[in-house]
């Protein structure tokens, strides 16, 4: 695989039949060491936490001077870190990951984060050290680690985040318990807690920051955005309604667009943008979770791609069919044989259906897609696509194209 193609896979994600994502990430562990930082100012939501991990020798920066606060963080940067915060006692033996090399720079703090209870592989003996960690892997790291455990009822803990339903359930009890222990610190809005999304440099600086003080190791910070017990959900009114031809705004978490074959069809997740209301009362309160999918439609003669709705999860996890779409989107990206895509995938959802044709098309066949060619009707979907020299995709931008309309009345009662 080409370095530019390794580039461009660092922000790929492959979408399966069952709406699963998977990362690969390529992030490099290049950091200097330095205690204040250009793009770090005195006001900065995550000022104090940073500093303060810096001058402790946990995290450092760039040698311009900079700490990049809005990179995502892979497994291994995060294993690193996890090696110079905490002095835990061993729990296991290391594990010997088949894609951990004896000589790989951070092998030691791998060993260490698996043995002492803080983070585990996946399946076929793989660590992933260069994928990046999602939010909530890295609070399910932390709380298993640290050995915390849930206090009180844990849906009504995770009832303060306006998206508890898109916590995974394996998830659910540690986020809980970091949740009540104030490890959790979300910017800009405490109520969003964006689990599936990549941790960026300064939210993992924040979380490791409250596990410290939550030890007693560092003192306590004030911050607006360190999610608290007394945080109220927001609960929609059962007395209204929204009319047929209501628009919903909405975003896609998971990547900045999304790339699918024609005909495919693709389950995604959307996530409301802003409040909706009728007459004052709210309906569907922001941050609640729309399932549907990608579907082939066409706009005349034109191939195209369709978002329609299937169900509203609200915010207190109660579920309602929804009935709504998106327009019939046309937009087409032109793969060629032997293309260079490293910049092309960046940031990039793809269907399993073009995942496939983009592994063809390159000739690479160590890209692994077999984990999420399971959808019926793949292997007719794929037989006339493979054996082209080039192949228009269709390509979703979700700010721009997914705002949905509704084509019945709604209500959450």
């Amino acid at each position: 695989m080409s370095q530019a193609l390794k580039a461009g896979f660092a922000s790929l994600l492959f979408i399966g039949s069952s709406g699963s994502a998977l990362a690969l990430t390529l992030s490099p562990a290049a950091w200097a060491q330095s205690s204040r930082f250009t793009d770090v100012s005195a006001g900065y939501w995550a000022q104090p936490f940073v500093e303060a991990l810096a001058s402790r020798g946990v995290i450092s920066g760039f040698p311009d001077g900079s700490f990049r606060p809005n990179e995502p963080v892979s497994r291994a940067q995060f294993a690193a870190m996890l090696d110079k915060a905490f002095t835990v006692s061993s729990q296991r033996s290391p594990q010997n990951f088949s894609d951990v090399p004896g000589n790989y720079w951070a092998r030691t703090a791998i060993d260490s984060a698996y043995s002492r209870g803080f983070m585990s592989g996946y399946t076929g003996n793989r660590f992933q050290p260069e994928q990046s960690i999602p939010r909530v892997q890295a609070l399910v790291s932390l709380g298993s680690g640290l050995n915390l455990t849930p206090r009180s009822d844990i849906n009504s803990t995770l009832s303060v985040f306006a998206d508890s339903s898109s916590i995974p359930d394996y998830a659910r009890d540690r986020v809980a318990a970091v949740t009540e222990r104030n490890l959790v610190v979300n910017y800009p809005d405490p109520q969003f807690l964006n689990p599936n999304r990549s941790a960026t440099r300064a939210e993992v600086a924040a979380f490791l920051y409250q596990s410290l003080a939550n030890n007693g190791q560092v003192a306590q910070v004030n911050s607006p955005y360190i999610v608290g017990q007394n945080t109220i959900p927001v609960i929609p009114s059962s007395n209204a309604a929204l009319p047929p031809g209501s628009l919903i705004p909405v975003r896609y978490d998971a990547a900045e667009r999304v790339l699918l074959a024609p005909g495919e069809t693709v389950p995604i997740t959307l996530t409301v943008s802003q409040d909706l209301t009728r007459s004052g009362s709210l309906v569907i309160p922001r941050g609640s979770q729309i399932n549907g999918e990608l579907r082939p439609a066409n706009l005349g003669n034109q191939p195209g791609t369709q978002f329609v709705a299937r169900t509203l999860v609200l915010p207190n996890g109660q579920t309602r069919s929804l009935n709504a779409r998106s327009e019939i989107i046309t937009d087409v990206e032109t793969v060629q044989r032997g293309a260079n895509l490293g910049n092309i995938l960046t940031g990039t959802a793809v269907g399993a259906a073009a995942a496939a044709v983009i592994s063809g098309l390159t000739g690479d066949r160590r890209i692994d897609v077999l984990e999420v060619l399971g959808g019926a009707g793949l292997g007719g979907l794929l037989s006339g696509l493979l054996v082209k020299n080039n192949v228009d995709l269709l390509v979703v931008d979700p700010n721009r194209d997914l705002a949905l309309t509704l084509d019945s009345e709604f209500a959450a009662r």
